[in-house]
């Protein structure tokens, strides 16, 4: 993988496209289901998450407890949202990610994340950024089979 590149990471989730959007968006129920997450909250005084929206994610002792503030660059229910990193951790340099649902029947969809990083300082970026990578793409892959969990059993 080249310096920069964007990762992706997907499952199919027995549940219509509307109802995962909504799912992943609600700051009020994601620590239920995100096994990185110790805290999730929406930090500009909106109500919900949308366009320019802002939000705070606080890693759990998986990531130090490490957080990072989001805002959303793009919010299209129930088909893509995105969001890049506005502050976080001293060591990456910049954070985007998007989330990408696609129906495939009546009840059951697609989840795509792709998500970049890029570490600081840049000239270490060689060494560092692959090791962010795998590190975000491990993490994704639990919480994205979490999220199936949730959303097709409730637990």
């Amino acid at each position: 993988m080249r310096h920069g590149a964007a990762v992706e990471c997907g499952l199919d989730i027995d549940a219509p496209c509307e109802e995962v959007f909504d799912i992943i968006h609600d700051y009020g129920i994601r620590l239920r289901w995100d096994t990185l997450l110790s805290k999730a909250c929406i930090v500009d005084g909106s109500t919900e998450a949308g366009l320019g929206v802002r939000t705070l994610c606080v890693g759990g002792s998986a990531v130090a407890g490490l957080g990072m503030e989001t805002v959303y660059i793009s919010f299209d229910r129930p088909r893509v949202a995105a969001v890049r990193m506005t502050s976080g951790p001293w060591f990456i340099a910049d954070f985007a990610a998007s989330i990408r649902h696609t129906a495939l029947a009546e009840n059951r969809s697609r989840v795509i994340y792709k998500f970049r990083i890029r570490a600081r300082p840049r000239w270490l970026g060689a060494v560092l950024d692959p090791i962010l990578r795998r590190a975000f793409r491990r993490e994704t892959r639990k919480r994205l089979d979490s999220l199936k969990r949730y959303v097709e059993t409730g637990t």
